[in-house]
């Protein structure tokens, strides 16, 4: 992620004990386009303290919540906790996740505590982590993220749904049930019966824990920064105070007693191995991937890199030792993990003391966990399993047309189990699959003088008879256009095509194939080569041959324009018409406002692989910012920055100078004191006087690149009125506030045109660094 300007102090973590070299050039090619370098390792060690103590006190009433509606020994979440800090923190391959007792394994464990007793489910955790430890060698890991994403997160809600049922008859006083469906069943009855002490701390929790996040004012921000757990669980203790409700029990600590296997037929317990690993491993997987994820979108917060094989060699090392202490499965949380990387965690560190708090505090402070009342960490555990039931996820796997997997994955959950809850998903997927894919609808539409032939699915053999009864409906000497909207077309298919249009040609008619929304996929005459960013000014592929007689030049303008725009019209604006039409209903939710040089050569979208929608873009001579309140300010540029900040509040400001501006050469030559300068571009260059006072001066001088010196005095200048239109951004009163709040940041950025390289100015520092292409932030 860049490094903000103007905001906390961000520094990375050293994931691995390597050599400071070593962690910096690993750095370098990792994490995004916008990477920061080294930062002080004391500064490190204070963000990853500071980070252990947040994710310490989210993961004791996590643990014991978990534990307690497991049927386990409280301890048994403790432990858990603190192997997963201690143990996966050092091991694992996510340097930035938690992990800690799986709340997805939370059904599961519970049916395996109930049908076999807790010594012979330590055994089973112990067996599950020997698997994964097998699974971690064999580099497997990428495969298990093959599985649909429906799946998963129809898993995830199904455990979510199972959670929340039982829980919520523990807040109501009662006990949970083994099954969702007794749950369902006996809820009504519960209802009537309640006990109003547990209802009443139950609520309250419920409410601090969904109301601490959004307490208003400033010393609401400031409260905000203790995670919620810690405040909902400490006043529903002290609420209890005056009430007899029950509360945790912690049993004295005796030596583990070694896990034991039952005389139980082998094949049930294999299932059950292979169930804890399966869902562990996903979880842990998963988990991963999205903290890394939100690590890279976190300003001033970096990643390593997510090792997918060793996280998983480091779960099984965890579950192993997590088994044999007595302790509960262990997996990588998302929640605990992103609340690590929101608390400014830059490295493995702040995992590890996370689980040496977790140690410490429950070698001191026994007495005072057992007063937590059982109603309070029966709400937060049920919060956690309501908040599994994702309706962001509901909403993409039903814009992917796989509700019916997530559906099916999430009842078989609730009603069968988790791993009968997968295989039934995998059914529907397999069959979803086979169905689009034996599916195929062909229809023929006469279009003015067009008959159009539209294929929809994917075209296989199975399809050809009803393809060539379809295309003999087309009259010879027609223009038939041909539309395949599948994404697959096997080679019957192909052959089938490619002759009858070969024979319909030679009739005298004329046959345009095309994909979804008509890009060309045969070779009809015309066509040319062009690759995308091929050199633009000498390529003619969109330009009309201007008519005899005519001067090319004179057409060069227009008539390329006017080239281009049809050529959009038929190769790009079917691609995305349906993205467009979404914007279009949805509005724009840009995520940056990008500031930058109106010269034609820098294209903005191209450099920063963006697309509709994802930029807010100002540009004008010279990137320049005129800061408010000033006689030569420009309610333009201020508009676009207040409307940017506060209306679609951006997440971050990039102000992008380049070589070879023009704006930056006028000012280098021009006499700022003579007078009579009344010409439109000459009052706007004003604007552009701070930053050359600013490069005379001696801070200008040290303005320099990473990897190569500045070329000249206008690279020079350049440079530096990147940093003083940043210094013009924070004047506005809108900006300072945000980043002050934290919830916005600023960048500086520097596009060298004929190298075609873009360079990112280093947080507090005058150092601009290359961006490189090597950046690979999750690897197997």
């Amino acid at each position: 992620m860049p490094q903000p300007y103007a905001s906390e102090p961000a520094t990375p973590g050293s994931q691995d004990p390597r050599t400071e070299q070593q962690d910096h050039d690993r750095q370098q090619g990792s994490g995004g386009p916008f990477r920061s370098l080294r930062r002080s390792s004391g500064e490190d060690w204070r963000r990853d303290l500071g980070a252990s103590f947040v994710i310490f006190l989210i993961a004791i009433p996590l643990s014991l919540g978990i534990a307690l509606a497991i049927g386990a020994p409280p301890q048994a979440g403790l432990i858990a906790a603190a192997v997963g800090g201690l143990v996966a923190g050092l091991l694992g391959g996510a340097p930035l996740q938690v992990s800690g007792a799986a709340t997805g394994l939370l059904v599961v464990t519970a049916d395996l505590v109930q049908r076999y007793g807790w010594r012979t489910t330590c055994a089973i955790t112990v067996l599950a982590g020997l698997a994964q430890l097998l699974l971690g060698a064999l580099r497997v890991a990428r495969a298990a993220l093959a599985i649909s994403p429906a799946i998963v997160h129809g898993m995830l809600a199904g455990i979510g749904v199972t959670i929340a049922l039982g829980q919520l008859h523990v807040m109501l006083g009662g006990d949970a049930h083994s099954s969702s469906l007794t749950n369902i069943a006996e809820l009504p009855g519960q209802l009537a019966g309640l006990h109003g002490a547990s209802v009443v701390i139950a609520a309250l929790t419920v409410a601090l824990l969904a109301g601490w996040p959004r307490l208003p004012g400033r010393a609401g921000h400031a409260l905000r920064k203790v995670p919620a757990p810690l405040p909902a669980v400490a006043v529903a203790t002290a609420l209890s105070a005056g009430f007899e409700v029950p509360r945790v029990e912690l049993p004295s600590w005796d030596a583990p007693t070694l896990p034991t296997l039952p005389d139980t037929p082998m094949l049930g317990l294999i299932a059950a191995v292979l169930t804890v690993t399966l869902v562990a491993s996903m979880e842990s997987l998963l988990s991963a991937v999205a903290v890394d994820k939100l690590a890279a979108e976190q300003p001033g917060t970096r990643s390593g890199g997510t090792h997918l094989d060793r996280e998983l060699a480091g779960q099984g090392v965890s579950n192993v030792v997590s088994g044999m202490l007595c302790g509960l499965p262990i997996a990588g949380g998302a929640m605990r993990g992103s609340a690590n990387v929101k608390a400014g965690a830059t490295g493995r560190a702040s995992t590890v003391l996370h689980g040496v708090w977790v140690v410490l505090c429950s070698g001191l402070l026994a007495g005072a966990l057992e007063l937590i009342p059982l109603a309070a960490l029966a709400a937060l555990v049920m919060l956690v399993g309501v908040r599994m039931v994702s309706f962001a996820h509901i909403r993409h796997v039903q814009r992917h047309r796989e509700f019916p997997v997530y559906a099916v994955t999430l009842g078989g959950v609730v009603v069968f189990g988790v791993l009968q809850g997968v295989g039934l998903g995998i059914a529907v997927a397999v069959f979803l699959a086979m169905h689009r894919l034996t599916h195929t609808r062909v229809s023929v539409i006469e279009d003015g003088t067009h008959h159009r032939v539209r294929v929809t699915g994917q075209l296989t053999f199975l399809a050809v008879p009803r393809l060539t009864r379809a295309l003999a409906q087309v009259p010879a000497e027609a223009h038939a256009v041909i539309e395949l909207h599948g994404s697959f077309m096997d080679h019957a298919a192909y052959e089938a095509l490619r002759s009858w249009s070969s024979a319909h040609r030679a009739r005298g008619g004329e046959v345009t194939v095309g994909g979804r929304g008509g890009r060309p996929i045969g070779e009809p005459g015309g066509t040319h080569a062009c690759r995308p960013w091929t050199p633009w000014r000498n390529h003619h592929c969109t330009r009309p041959a201007p008519p005899t007689g005519t001067d090319e030049v004179q057409l060069l303008g227009g008539g390329q324009l006017l080239g281009g725009v049809s050529a959009f019209q038929r190769n790009t604006a079917p691609l995305v018409r349906e993205e467009l039409a979404r914007l279009a209903r949805e509005g724009q939710r840009p995520t940056n406002l990008f500031l930058t040089c109106a010269d034609s050569r820098l294209v903005t979208s191209m450099i920063t692989s963006s697309g509709p929608g994802d930029l807010f873009t100002v540009r004008n001579i010279g990137n320049l910012m005129p800061p408010p309140g000033t006689e030569a300010a420009c309610d333009s540029v201020g508009a676009a920055i207040e409307y940017a900040v506060e209306v679609l509040k951006v997440g971050s400001l990039t102000v992008c100078g380049h070589s070879g501006c023009g704006a930056m050469q006028a000012l280098l030559s021009s006499h700022r004191n003579e007078p009579g300068a009344q010409t439109p571009l000459a009052r706007w260059l004003r604007h552009g006087h701070p930053s050359l006072d600013r490069m005379e001066r001696p801070e200008g001088a040290t303005v320099r690149l990473a990897d190569r010196p500045v070329a000249d005095d206008l690279e020079r200048l350049a440079l530096v009125n990147v940093m003083q239109q940043l210094d013009h951004l924070m004047s506005h009163q809108c900006v300072a506030r945000r980043v002050a709040e934290g919830s916005l940041a600023l960048y500086g950025m520097y596009f060298h045109v004929g190298e075609a390289q873009a360079y990112v100015l280093e947080h507090g520092s005058d150092r601009f660094s290359a961006v490189r292409p090597e950046a690979a932030p999750v690897t197997a």
